[in-house]
């Protein structure tokens, strides 16, 4: 079972080692990989849209780690919850357009949801 840890407590592990912020991660380093392999005509557009959507995850868990107030916190929460759903979106969209192969996409999806569920957890966590 995953343990939620606040960032905002005295005692807290640093956002580095939080499982949230680990998993994104690694969701940002799969896009940029299946990304390389999109048509050159798409690397300013959905490539770099899923990227930059991709990025913003880990990022919005940092910078509300980083707030001293739990409102604050939660906002930067939240941008990245609307990054996750974006991004599996835009994962959808790559399958139709044929730039990801169906087990692409499943591997990509089953990640994503794992982040949604970490997330979704540790914003519960913040919000009760």
């Amino acid at each position: 079972m995953l343990k939620v840890v606040s960032c905002m407590e005295n005692s807290y592990k640093k956002y580095t080692e939080l499982n949230v912020w680990l998993e994104a991660r690694k969701l940002t380093t799969d896009i940029y990989s299946i990304t390389k392999s999109f048509p050159k005509e798409e690397q300013y557009g959905l490539s770099n849209q899923m990227r930059r959507c991709a990025v913003s995850i880990p990022s919005n868990i940092a910078e509300g780690c980083g707030r001293n107030h739990k409102k604050d916190s939660l906002q930067f929460f939240y941008i990245s919850r609307g990054s996750l759903y974006e991004l599996e979106t835009q994962l959808y969209l790559s399958s139709d357009l044929t730039y990801i192969n169906s087990a692409e996409l499943e591997t990509l999806l089953t990640n994503l949801e794992i982040v949604r569920k970490l997330l979704n957890g540790f914003i519960r966590y913040y919000t009760d």
